[in-house]
C-alpha cells in the first residue's frame, strides 16, 4: 500500500505527471481491451479488408480523441486560443508547444493499439487473405475455379472451420506467411516509434532549448494561474454565501423579535472576516463585470513594487522629515522548478 500512495502521490505532484499516469493507464486499458476483444473476420471477400483494417485503425483514433479529451489543458487551451487580445498578448509558441505536448500523450495509447494487433497479426490476416500469392504458395493451376471463386476461397483463411481450399493452398501456410508480414511490420512501428521519441527527446535540446524552456514555464503559468483564479473565486463565493446566509438568519432574528419572541442574539465571530474577503465586491452584477473583465482583458505580465511618492515638500530640499517614514513594502519574488 505504501508503493501505491507513493505512485499516486508522484501522479498528483505536478499536471505533467498527472497527464503521464492517465497515458500510462489507458495504454494498459488498451491492451486489455485488445486482449478481451472477441476478433470475428467476416471472411467474404469484399468485407474482409474493411474489417482488417478498421480493427486496425479506428480504436486507435478513438483512444486518441480519448486522450484528449482526458487532458484538462484542452479546455485550457481552447479558452487561451480563444480569448479576446485584451491587455496580455498571445504567445503562438506556448500554444504549440501546448498542443504538442497534449498530442504526443495523447498518441501513447494509440502507439499500443496498433503494436499489439501488427504483432498479434490477425487483421492484417483477415484484410489481405485474398492477396496471398497462391503461385508461389500453393497450387494456381487448381482446375474448375475462376478468378471470383478463388477469391471466395482465399477469403475464408482467417475461419479455419469453413475453409475448403486445401487443394488450392493449405490454411496453415496462408496463415502463417500473413502472420509473419504482419509482425515484421510491427516490430518496424515499434523500432519508428522508438526512433522517432528517441530523436525528439534527444535533439530537440539541440536546437531550441532556451524556446522550449520559455515555452513550458508559460505554459505551467497559464495552468497554476488558471487554478489560482478557480480557488479565489471559490473562495470569494463561499464568502459571499456565508455573508448573505448570515443577514439572512439575521433579519429573521430581527422578525421574531418584533413578534415578541425573544431569542437569544450571539453575534457571529466570523462575520467581519468573511466581509473582508469580499474585496468590495458585493453584488452579483460587479461580480459578472469581474469575471468578464478577467476574460477580456487580462492584466499584463509585468509586475513592479509601487513606487515612492515624489511630490512629499521635501524633495529637493536635501534633508528628510524628521517624522517616521512609513515602513516600505517588501516585494517577495517566487520562482517555480520547471
Amino acid at each position: 500500500m505504501d508503493k501505491f500512495r507513493m505512485i499516486f502521490q508522484f501522479f498528483q505532484s505536478n499536471q505533467e505527471s498527472f497527464m503521464n499516469g492517465i497515458c500510462g493507464i489507458m495504454a494498459l486499458a488498451s491492451t486489455q481491451m485488445y486482449s478481451a476483444f472477441d476478433f470475428n473476420c467476416p471472411c467474404l471477400p469484399h468485407y474482409n479488408l474493411a474489417y482488417g483494417l478498421g480493427i486496425l485503425l479506428v480504436p486507435p483514433f478513438i483512444l486518441f480523441l480519448l486522450g484528449f479529451v482526458l487532458n484538462n489543458n484542452i479546455s485550457m487551451l481552447a479558452e487561451e486560443w480563444r480569448r479576446p487580445q485584451g491587455q496580455r498578448g498571445k504567445d503562438p509558441s506556448v500554444l504549440r508547444y501546448m498542443f504538442c505536448s497534449m498530442a504526443q500523450r495523447a498518441m501513447i495509447a494509440p502507439a499500443v493499439w496498433v503494436s499489439v494487433t501488427l504483432l498479434d497479426g490477425k487483421c492484417i490476416t483477415c484484410a489481405f487473405c485474398t492477396s496471398v500469392p497462391v503461385d508461389t504458395l500453393g497450387n494456381a493451376s487448381h482446375p474448375h475455379l475462376s478468378q471470383g471463386e478463388i477469391q471466395r476461397v482465399l477469403a475464408r483463411i482467417p475461419c479455419k472451420e469453413i475453409y475448403n481450399g486445401q487443394q488450392l493452398i493449405a490454411n496453415e501456410v496462408a496463415i502463417r506467411y500473413l502472420r509473419c508480414i504482419s509482425q515484421a511490420l510491427g516490430w518496424c512501428f515499434v523500432l519508428l516509434m522508438t526512433t522517432l521519441a528517441f530523436l525528439v527527446r534527444s535533439l530537440r535540446p539541440c536546437f531550441s532549448q532556451a524556446a522550449f524552456l520559455k515555452s513550458r514555464y508559460w505554459s505551467h503559468y497559464i495552468d497554476i494561474e488558471r487554478k489560482l483564479f478557480d480557488e479565489t473565486c471559490a473562495e470569494h463565493a463561499r464568502s459571499f454565501a456565508k455573508v448573505c446566509i448570515q443577514q439572512f438568519f439575521e433579519g429573521m432574528s430581527t422578525d421574531l423579535v418584533a413578534a415578541r419572541c425573544h431569542l437569544p442574539r450571539k453575534a457571529p465571530a466570523d462575520a467581519g472576516e468573511a466581509a473582508e474577503k469580499l474585496l468590495g465586491i458585493t453584488d452579483q452584477s460587479t461580480m459578472n463585470m469581474a469575471l468578464k473583465s478577467w476574460h477580456r482583458c487580462k492584466p499584463p505580465l509585468n509586475l513592479h513594487p509601487p513606487a515612492l511618492p515624489t511630490g512629499n515638500g521635501w524633495a529637493g530640499e536635501g534633508q528628510p522629515p524628521t517624522h517616521p517614514s512609513a515602513p516600505q513594502r517588501e516585494t517577495a519574488a517566487y520562482y517555480s522548478w520547471v
